[in-house]
């Protein structure tokens, strides 16, 4: 055999080697993004919730005292950075500090005793909080609470970053010193299309009627989490969503608290103390305008309610960090609004600051 023949032979060889190496790869990410899609999350419109009452009352009194908290799966503390936020990380905590973190977290719940409580990224099982069950850690360590939990984002396997998240289960979680007759998961629209939508959330509101004024009335607690990375579309059909049910919720005689993270400022609360940085997410804005006079739109602009994770925030320059009011409730015109009150827990524990609102049902 010729030396030309030989190097064709070795070029055929090595062409037909790489032509296997590719179709192997191929199919195997066909066949990884065909996994996701059989296995994709895929909630029906409404869902009947698991209702567990431990709580004590039987009937709202006239004052209640309300906490809103997204707790940032308990990984999200401020040395913390994100990729999604223009950060470097995927992995923002170990284990050990997501303990630390749900420890506080829970803590500070147990000295503001509020009635109810609304919490947004609890984790159940997912590799980015180390499989810390969030949700029976919070039920736990707060006592004589009625619980319901829905998830909005459940993944066997998020392939992205690098290092990819990887499996992730997460919901929203509401407490209730008050016993809950019923709950609900409504699904809301997700803007994403296949296959980015396979590996993505699963956005949801919750809907829990508690008895009021020993019983003779019901209080619906409305517990959401609306989007956050999309290009603003998402979030106005999910708000549409939400208006909807809140409107529904209302003209049926209830009181209703909705209250979590809108990932958007609403446009009644001015928020010029905490502009927007070039380059960093941005978040964005309910126009409050398309509800009815029957609704009330509550942020407290003393503090900040969520911070960017575009990089850590215990050694940043406090003066100059972006910062956002994204955390808030909307009340209907049956309830007289006392006071509203970010606490300001220098994200230490989470990318969020709890929002704590007293109340009067009239």
């Amino acid at each position: 055999m010729t030396e030309e023949k030989i190097r064709h032979s070795r070029l055929r060889r090595f062409l037909k080697v790489l032509f296997i190496i590719v179709l192997v790869v191929v199919i195997a990410v066909a066949a990884f993004i065909g996994y996701l899609t059989v296995t994709e999350y895929k909630p029906s419109d409404i869902e009947q919730l698991k209702v567990v009452n431990k709580g004590t009352e039987t009937g709202a009194s006239k004052e209640l005292t309300l906490m809103t908290w997204n707790i940032g799966y308990g990984a999200l503390g401020d040395d913390a950075d994100f990729f999604m936020d223009g950060g470097k990380k995927v992995s923002t905590a170990t284990k050990k500090q997501v303990r630390s973190h749900m420890y506080s977290i829970t803590k500070q719940i147990r000295q503001v005793n509020p009635d109810v409580v609304f919490l947004q990224e609890v984790d159940t099982d997912a590799q980015r909080s180390h499989f810390v069950n969030e949700k029976t850690f919070v039920e736990n360590n707060t006592k004589n609470y009625s619980d319901t939990f829905a998830l909005n984002y459940r993944c066997a396997f998020v392939p992205y970053p690098m290092p990819p998240i990887g499996k992730v289960e997460a919901g929203i979680q509401t407490l209730s010193k008050l016993q809950i007759n019923s709950a609900e998961r409504v699904a809301l629209p997700c803007p994403f299309t296949w296959p980015t939508r396979v590996a993505n959330l699963k956005r949801c509101i919750t809907i829990n009627r508690a008895s009021a004024n020993g019983g003779t009335d019901n209080l619906s607690l409305v517990n959401l989490h609306l989007e956050a990375y999309d290009d603003g579309s998402g979030k106005a059909a999910q708000t549409k969503i939400l208006r909807n049910y809140l409107d529904q919720e209302y003209k049926s005689g209830n009181y209703v608290i909705a209250a979590g993270d809108f990932n958007q400022s609403f446009s009644s609360v001015d928020t010029s103390m905490y502009p927007a940085h070039e380059g960093l997410w941005k978040c964005g804005e309910l126009d409050c305008s398309e509800f009815s006079s029957d609704w009330q739109f509550e942020m407290d602009t003393t503090h900040p309610s969520c911070r960017s994770l575009d990089k850590p925030y215990a050694d940043a320059d406090k003066s100059d960090f972006q910062y956002y009011m994204i955390d808030g409730f909307i009340v209907s015109k049956n309830v007289k609004v006392e006071k509203v009150e970010t606490l300001d827990l220098g994200f230490k524990n989470s990318d969020h600051n709890p929002v704590v609102m007293t109340v009067e049902l009239q």
